[in-house]
């Protein structure tokens, strides 16, 4: 797997570098990218500095490192450097927001995350082994659960438990789903075959053959809401949500559901 961290020398920057070294090491990557991007060439010598402390914060066993300057936006410099390296994942730093503040996503993160040319982790603290997987499912096709295994299997391996979460909205259902459905359990949508039951199941048939503990849940409310208090409550290492594809456009965007769950999550997360 090969493994792109990018670092601007800040203490969100330093968690990125950590769990990003972390990642490189559990999954064998071979060869492992930092970089660090400048807005003008006279500012070279303190990107060389920033790049020569970021090694030293990474663990030996995180294969080649590599590092790299490259100058102009930052948004811009990630997403090229990523396309050209072919990259399976891309690590960044994100702060926390509070007040008016925790509404908007960084315009780094969120502009590469809208570029998106491969999966981006966004790395919080704690600093932990990736052992607990949250994937949140949306509904759409291809599901979450289909592109992480698709894109990111190395990383799959390495968890202990994978959770695939469902959240059942009174406002989202659809036509003919019963209102009992909005209040049962995973485990009764199984057993009476409805189409979410359905979804669970496939979801739990897609990973028997995995070295890694199978769970499906579903939560009844609000989207947002539901996820973060199962993000939480569950002590989840990572949360796994999708970005959408809009008709027309060669690009992802987040919608507004997953920026509010991104920059409100106090664990990782990996957009797929």
């Amino acid at each position: 797997m090969r493994v792109l961290i990018a670092t601007a020398g800040a203490p969100h920057s330093d968690i990125a570098v950590k769990l990003g070294s972390w990642l490189a090491e559990a999954t064998g990557s071979q060869t492992t990218t930092v970089l660090t991007v400048i807005r003008r060439e006279s500012e070279r010598a303190q990107a060389k500095a920033i790049l020569a402390r970021a090694v030293e914060m990474m663990g030996p066993g995180a294969g080649t490192i590599r590092t790299t300057i490259r100058v102009g936006g930052p948004a811009e410099q990630i997403v090229r450097e990523a396309e050209q390296g072919d990259y399976n994942l891309i690590v960044l730093g994100d702060r926390l927001h509070h007040g008016l503040a925790a509404r908007l996503l960084a315009p780094t993160a969120e502009r590469v995350i809208a570029q998106k040319p491969c999966p981006v982790l966004i790395a919080r603290e704690p600093i932990r082994p990736l052992h607990s997987l949250l994937v949140c499912e949306s509904g759409r096709e291809p599901t979450v659960l289909t592109r992480l295994l698709e894109q990111l299997m190395p990383l799959v391996k390495i968890a202990e438990e994978l959770t695939v979460l469902h959240v059942m909205s009174q406002i989202a259902a659809g036509p003919g789903v019963g209102s009992w459905e909005l209040h049962a359990d995973a485990e009764t949508l199984i057993e009476k075959e409805t189409r979410e039951g359905r979804l669970l199941e496939l979801n739990l048939l897609t990973l028997q053959n995995l070295n890694v503990r199978p769970r499906a849940t579903v939560r009844h409310g609000l989207v947002v809401n539901e996820i973060l208090t199962e993000a939480h409550s569950g002590d989840y290492d990572l949360l796994v949500l999708g970005a959408h594809q809009v008709a027309g456009w060669e690009r992802f965007l987040l919608d507004d559901l997953a920026k509010q769950i991104i920059h409100q999550a106090h664990r990782s997360v990996l957009i797929v």
